[in-house]
This record gives structure tokens, sequence and C-alpha cells, in this order.
């Protein structure tokens, strides 16, 4: 069963970037996750590559951000990703969904200058999407407040919690 992204419940300004980027219907996974996060709700899903996993989760939380508006720019949601490929795709579409809205998206990774994301960070942004070392620099510095943080969006869960157990030994009480 194919739903229409007009049917979502999300605003003008979403669907004429969904419209303008040439999607008319939804995915299996934008069908099921919109909805319940438009009502606030924490999911847990998985889906193959190509499926529109980003669109899934961007677009709501874009809807949310703009139910909500404020003037006061704060990292209100934090995506965390794996790699910094993945930093820049996922970045990219917040910007690209989130156009006709006036959100500032900041991606932070590292093997670029940190000062360039500081600047960002200072002027102020609505979303960060990081990845876990270089997250980890800028709150060693102080350069990032998450204490205003709405939204937690862990992408690719699979990927950045994967444990190799090959190295692990523990120790065993054996007498």
């Amino acid at each position: 069963i194919t739903m229409s992204f007009n049917n979502l419940g999300l605003s003008p300004e979403l669907k004429q970037a969904i419209e303008s980027k040439g999607y008319s219907d939804t995915s299996e996974i934008q069908q099921k996750a919109i909805p319940s996060i438009l009502q606030g709700n924490d999911i847990m899903a998985g889906a193959q590559t190509g499926t529109g996993k980003t669109a899934a989760f961007a677009l709501p939380i874009l809807q949310r951000l703009q139910d909500d508006e404020s003037k006061r720019r704060r990292v209100r949601t934090l995506v965390l990703v794996p790699t910094r490929e993945l930093a820049s795709q996922v970045g990219d579409s917040f910007r690209s969904y989130g156009k006709n809205l006036r959100f500032r998206t900041s991606t932070l990774y590292g093997g670029v200058s940190i000062k360039t994301q500081i600047d960002k960070l200072k002027k102020g942004v609505d979303i960060v999407v990081a990845t876990p070392g270089r997250l980890l620099d800028h709150l060693d510095k102080k350069t990032l407040d998450l204490s205003e943080l709405e939204v937690f969006v862990l992408d690719e869960a699979d990927r950045m919690l994967a444990v190799s157990y090959t190295h692990l030994t523990l120790p065993t009480n054996r007498e």
C-alpha cells in the first residue's frame, strides 16, 4: 500500500521540498516512522539502503521543530552517525528538506578544521549531525551545548554499537 506524503500531516514548506526532490509516495519505513515520530514516540527502525530512512526521521523532526518554533537558536536535535560520509549525507538531507524553513544544520566530523565548526556553532544551530569522535572534541572544548536537546537520533546504530568479541578476554574464576 503506497501513501502520499500529502497524507502525513507535513507542512506546505516540507511538502514543497519533497516535491522538488521528485518524491510523491512514501516508502514503507517512511509510512510507518513519520506518523509515529510526529506523535512524539521513540522508535527503533531498520530498513535496507535506499529506502528513505533519512527522510523517515528528518522530515518529522523538521516538522516538530517547525511546530514548536522558537526564535532562539539552540541545539534541539542531535544525529549521531558512524562516518564523515554519512554525516555529510544526513546534513545535506536536513538542509535539503528544510530549505524552506529557517533552521540551521551543522555537520561535525573529524579530518577538517574544528575552528570552522566552532565558528558556525557560535552563530547558532538547531540541528547537529556528528560523528562520535568530533562530538566528543566539541563537548570537551565546551563549544557545543546539548542542555536543551529535544531529539536524539542514533543513525546506523548497528554499526555504531558493533563490538568485536574476538578481542575480548574476560578473567575466569577458576581455582
